[in-house]
């Protein structure tokens, strides 16, 4: 699947306790197929975690730099949250509750 870049972010230019928010924002507005750049200092392996944890099966990281003095990530929508319920034994309301 082909994506298209919308943006990239140098996240070095925001401040620290602004950083997540707003890449947050920006992941949650894409569409499938879209993409979002970041650019970093650091590995951003946390920020990795919590868009695993509030976007499971969603989304697809790809290290476009890696270090040493820069990293440049690549996170791409790859399904919609109607898709990715798809495969839950609850869609549908078949968990028995």
């Amino acid at each position: 699947m082909s994506t298209a870049t919308l943006a990239e972010i140098d996240v070095r230019s925001i401040p620290p306790y602004q950083r997540h928010q707003q890449i947050f924002a920006q992941v949650d507005a894409l569409q499938v197929g879209q993409s979002l750049r970041i650019v970093n200092d650091h590995d951003p392996v946390p920020l990795r975690h919590q868009l695993e944890s509030r976007s499971p099966g969603q989304l697809q990281w790809s290290y476009v730099q890696a270090g040493p003095q820069l990293w440049r990530v690549q996170i791409s929508k790859v399904q919609g949250v109607a898709d990715a319920d798809q495969g839950s034994c609850c869609s549908g309301g078949a968990c028995g509750g």
